[in-house]
C-alpha cells in the first residue's frame, strides 16, 4: 500500500518530498494502526540532528564564493597553470573545477558559477559549444566528491558514518577523475589539432606553480612544527594564518586564499580541531573574510542576498531530508526494507555482484530523483545488505554519491543538464548528446571506485 500511494503521487507529477511525507500520511490513515502526529514527529526528530547543521553552513559558504567574486580568480589560476597545452581551456575547466569542488561542495553551484565563465571563455577561442557544455558539465560532477560535499554530510548523517571519512575518502577519487577527464581532453585536443589558448611564459607559469607550492607547503609546515617540534597548536595555526595573508599582500597571489579553503577544512578536521559541522562554519568565516574584508569583492547588500537564498536552499534540502525521515521509518516499519534484503541476498551474497546491482539501481534512480532525495531513500535500502555482506559504508557513500552526480548530466531530472543548457542557450536535446561522450570517463571512474575500494579508503584508515 505504501509504495503504491508513494509512486502514484509522483507519477501525479508532486514534488518527491511532498509524495514522500502525503504518502506516509495516507498510509497510516488507512491503517489506522499507528497516530497520524507520527507524520510530524518523525520528520521533525529526522532533521534535528547535529550534523545536518553543517549543510547550511557549507552551502552559506559556497554561495559567497560564488558571489564574491573567487570564480575569476580560480579560473585565472587554472590558466596559467594548464592554459598552454594542446586543449588548453578544457584543461582549465577540468582544474579550474578540482579547485572550486573544494569549496562549493555542490555541482550545480559549479556548473552555474565556474561553468558560466569557461563556456564563453571557450565559446570566444573558437570551441565548439557541445565540448564546452560537455566538459563543463562532467567536470562538475567533481563538486560533491572532492570535499567539502553535501551529498556526504547527508548519507553520513543517514548511515551513522564519520562526515570526517567520507570527506578524505573523496579525495583520491577526485583526483582519478580530474587525471581521466583531462585525458579524454588531450584525445579531442590531438583528433581535432586544437593548439594552446594562451603562450607557454615561464613566469607564468612559475608563479602559478609557486602558488601550488604555498597551497602544499603552508599546511606541511604547520604540521611539522605542531607534531614535530611541539609547539602550541593555536598560536602557530593563528601565527602561520598572519603570515599566510602577509605573503598574499606582498607577492597579489592570484587563489591561494581560496584554493586554502578545503587544506583549512581537511587540515582542521583530521587534526580534531574542529567536527565537519564546526568546519562548515569556520569555511563561513573565511568565505566572509576574503569577501568582505580581504578582497573587498562583495557588499553588504550582496551578502545579505546570499543569505537569503541560502535560507532557501536549505529549507529545501531539509524538507525533503524530514520527509524522506519518515518515508524510510515507514519502509522499515511496514517490512519493505527487510524484503527487499531477503530478495537480494537470495539473489547473491557476492559483494562484488550486489555492487554492479546496486550501481544500475543508483543510476536509473538517479535519472528520476535530485541526490538528496535519492540519498535519504535508498539509504535504508541499501545499507543494511551492506552491512550483512561486509561492504565499508564509507566506500559505499562513494559509489553512491558518484552514481547520484551521473543521474544529475541526463534527463528527465538533470539539474546541471538544465543549467548548462540555460547558460549555453542550447536546447536540452543538444546538451544531452554533448554531454553523452563524457559518460565514458565517468563510467570508468565509478568502475575503478567500485571495485578498487582501497583507493577509497586508504586515507580515511590513515586518519580515523
Amino acid at each position: 500500500m505504501l509504495k503504491v500511494v508513494f509512486l502514484f503521487l509522483m507519477a501525479g507529477g508532486l514534488p518527491v518530498a511532498i509524495a514522500m511525507a502525503g504518502a506516509s500520511l495516507i498510509y497510516l490513515l488507512w491503517a489506522q494502526t499507528t497516530p497520524p502526529f507520527v507524520v510530524i514527529h518523525r520528520m521533525v526528530s529526522g532533521i534535528d540532528s547535529f550534523p545536518l547543521l553543517a549543510v547550511p553552513f557549507f552551502i552559506l559558504a559556497g554561495n559567497l564564493m560564488n558571489n564574491a567574486g573567487i570564480t575569476n580568480r580560480i579560473y585565472n589560476f587554472a590558466l596559467a597553470l594548464v592554459g598552454w597545452l594542446k586543449g588548453g581551456l578544457g584543461h582549465v575547466n577540468v582544474l579550474g573545477s578540482v579547485v572550486f569542488a573544494g569549496m562549493s561542495g555542490a555541482a550545480i553551484a559549479d556548473a552555474a558559477g565556474l561553468g558560466t565563465i569557461e563556456i564563453k571563455a571557450m565559446k570566444d577561442h573558437g570551441y565548439d559549444i557541445e565540448f564546452a557544455v560537455g566538459v563543463t558539465a562532467a567536470s562538475a560532477t567533481l563538486g560533491p566528491i572532492i570535499p567539502p560535499s553535501l551529498p556526504f554530510v547527508i548519507y553520513g548523517m543517514m548511515a551513522n558514518v564519520s562526515v570526517g571519512a567520507l570527506f578524505l575518502a573523496g579525495i583520491l577519487p577526485g583526483a582519478l577523475m580530474a587525471i581521466l577527464m583531462m585525458l579524454t581532453v588531450a584525445y579531442y585536443a590531438h583528433k581535432n589539432g586544437w593548439g594552446a589558448d594562451i603562450k607557454f611564459e615561464w613566469p607564468r607559469v612559475l608563479k602559478a606553480l609557486g602558488e601550488l607550492a604555498v597551497v602544499i607547503g603552508w599546511p606541511t609546515l604547520l604540521w611539522l612544527l605542531v607534531a614535530k617540534l611541539g609547539l602550541p597548536a593555536q598560536a602557530t595555526v593563528l601565527t602561520g594564518l598572519v603570515l599566510l595573508f602577509a605573503a598574499d599582500r606582498m607577492f597579489k597571489f592570484q587563489a591561494v586564499l581560496p584554493i586554502m579553503t578545503p587544506v583549512l577544512l581537511i587540515g582542521g578536521m583530521t587534526t580534531g580541531l574542529f567536527t565537519p559541522t564546526e568546519g562548515a562554519i569556520a569555511a563561513c568565516l573565511w568565505a566572509m573574510v576574503l569577501g568582505l574584508f580581504w578582497y573587498r569583492t562583495m557588499s553588504w547588500a550582496l551578502f545579505v542576498k546570499v543569505c537569503l537564498d541560502t535560507v532557501e536552499t536549505t529549507a529545501t534540502v531539509l524538507f525533503i531530508v524530514a520527509a524522506a525521515s519518515i518515508f524510510g521509518w515507514m519502509l522499515t516499519a511496514t517490512g519493505v526494507t527487510a524484503a527487499i534484503s531477503e530478495w537480494v541476498l537470495a539473489f547473491t551474497k557476492d559483494p562484488w555482484v550486489f555492487l554492479l546491482l546496486a550501481n544500475l539501481l543508483m543510476l536509473f534512480v538517479g535519472c528520476f530523483l535530485e541526490p538528496t532525495a535519492a540519498i535519504t531513500i535508498l539509504v535504508p535500502i541499501l545499507v543494511p545488505i551492506c552491512q550483512q555482506l561486509g561492504i565499508d559504508l564509507v566506500h559505499f557513500g562513494l559509489v553512491m554519491v558518484l552514481n547520484l552526480m551521473i543521474g544529475l548530466l541526463h534527463p528527465p531530472m538533470g539539474m546541471v543538464l538544465f543549467v548548462l543548457a540555460r547558460v549555453a542557450r542550447l536546447s536540452v536535446e543538444r546538451t544531452t548528446v554533448a554531454i553523452l561522450p563524457w559518460l565514458v570517463p565517468l563510467l570508468g571512474s565509478l568502475v575503478v571506485i567500485t571495485y578498487f575500494p582501497k583507493l577509497v579508503l586508504w586515507l580515511p584508515k590513515l586518519f580515523f
